[in-house]
């Protein structure tokens, strides 16, 4: 029996062996097939992504229909298409991105494009103030006139004797010899006579202002009928200048003759002289202590000595500075007299 079971039984078992090899084709066959299929899923599936991704496509109707061959296939290729990054999603992840679950930010909504602003406007320069108005110089003193007294008199007569205009004495008193004198100043400068001590006076006094003596040598009276002036000059010295008033020029009658007041000019000398009040021959008044250089004019002293032209011919001064002449300087006869 068992030699009647061998043939059969080997054949039993090669005929299970050829049904198992017959098996493990099928399902070789089927693992094949499933792979295929799913293989085929898989890409129909990235198709309709990429598809659906594209701008301006519409899938078909029924498109999402498209199946495999089985259902099992459809289930297979969902399976690994959830499971397989399209290539979109396998791109590298946005900076923004923070991991799994971060929302991805909306994309800005259009606006319009900002105005610039204006530009500031310039900031001013500063203005330099208006300088400061320069203080009002003081007022000046008052001028020191006739009748005027103290210190500021005696330093005018100390300054008008320094330069040699006459003044019989330096007291501190505005009187009638320190206005002859401030008239003689004002006359060798060329100023207004009257008399007052103001700025241009003072400045001429300042200034040492003198008038300029015509002889050289010797001992002489000059007589300057434009300025006014008597001068004492010694050497081409001026030692004193005077205040004087000569004749002006006007006509008048002496003795019953039609004279004119004028003093002549030219270069004479003392010729005669009287010491003491002497009385004109023609009846003109009162001479003191004159010393006559041509006929009847001389120069001789008076109580009027205007500081213009008012004589009838002489050289009239103070009665002061012709005792001066006399008895300080000495004018002998002979001594020098020139007019011009």
């Amino acid at each position: 029996m068992g030699g009647d079971q061998g043939p059969r039984t080997r054949t039993r078992r090669r005929g299970a062996a050829d049904r198992g090899t017959a098996d493990r084709g099928t399902a070789d066959r089927g693992t094949a097939s499933g792979a295929w299929v799913a293989r085929t899923g898989a890409a129909a599936l990235v198709a309709a992504l990429l598809a659906a991704c594209a701008p301006g496509t519409t899938a078909a109707p029924g498109s999402s229909g498209a199946a495999g061959p089985t259902a099992t296939a459809s289930a297979t290729a969902s399976a690994t298409a959830s499971s397989t990054p399209s290539p979109s999603q396998s791109a590298s992840p946005s900076p923004h991105d923070e991991g799994p679950g971060t929302p991805t930010p909306a994309a800005p909504s259009a606006t319009a494009t900002p105005v610039p602003p204006a530009p500031p406007a310039p900031t001013p320069l500063p203005t330099a103030a208006p300088p400061e108005a320069a203080p009002a110089p003081p007022p000046e003193p008052a001028p020191l006139r006739r009748g005027d007294e103290g210190e500021a008199v005696l330093a005018l007569q100390t300054r008008l004797a320094a330069l040699g205009y006459f003044l019989p004495e330096s007291d501190g008193r505005f009187g009638a010899a320190t206005q002859q004198a401030v008239w003689a100043l004002q006359k060798a400068a060329g100023l207004d006579r009257d008399g007052l001590v103001g700025p241009a006076t003072k400045a001429a006094l300042d200034a040492g202002t003198v008038p300029t003596p015509r002889t050289t040598s010797g001992r002489a009276i000059e007589v300057d009928l434009d300025a006014q002036l008597l001068l004492a000059v010694d050497d081409g010295v001026v030692t004193r200048v005077v205040n004087a008033s000569s004749g002006n020029g006007e006509r008048y009658e002496a003795l019953g003759r039609p004279q004119r007041a004028t003093t002549p000019t030219g270069d004479y000398a003392v010729v005669r002289q009287v010491d003491g009040m002497h009385e004109s021959t023609l009846e003109l008044g009162s001479m003191y202590r004159p010393k006559y250089f041509r006929g009847g004019w001389a120069v001789h002293g008076s109580g009027s000595i205007p500081p213009w032209p008012a004589s009838h011919g002489c050289v009239r001064v103070s009665n002061a500075a012709m005792d001066w002449v006399w008895d300080a300087w000495g004018a002998p006869l002979g001594t020098a007299v020139h007019v011009y």
